[in-house]
């Protein structure tokens, strides 16, 4: 099991920049994709960014060149960094990993959710 706790949502301007971190416990040494999702109550989740267990990043065209995903292994942490924000990226955002079972099985776990409010 693992389990993903998100924080740093909260209001911020349009042009503003807002980091979220995403920390993890359990059997982490099972995951091998961290990323983000985010959901409006309009629209269903998104993905908005990914990074691999040796690094390998992707992103949503988006969110391309204003949000970066990173992670710091020994304190078994994911970030997001967003810059440049608009209100068409307020949502709630979600971690999200991939892990694999002791059996071999992928298995999927979700935080709980942290809101960001871009105000224009």
């Amino acid at each position: 099991q693992v389990q993903l706790v998100e924080t740093g949502g909260g209001l911020v301007d349009s042009g503003g920049s807002l980091r979220l971190s995403c920390v993890a416990s359990g059997n982490i040494a099972s995951t091998y994709v961290m990323a983000w999702y985010r959901q409006t109550p309009a629209n269903p989740r998104e993905f908005v960014a990914s990074i691999t267990n040796i690094g390998g990043t992707k992103y949503a065209d988006s969110v391309k060149g204003r949000f970066t995903i990173s992670s710091d292994i020994p304190k078994d942490t994911t970030y997001l960094q967003m810059s440049s924000l608009n209100s068409e990226d307020t949502a709630v955002y979600f971690c999200h990993a991939l892990a694999l079972s002791d059996y071999g099985y992928k298995m999927e776990y979700w935080g709980k959710g942290t809101q960001v409010t871009v105000s224009s």
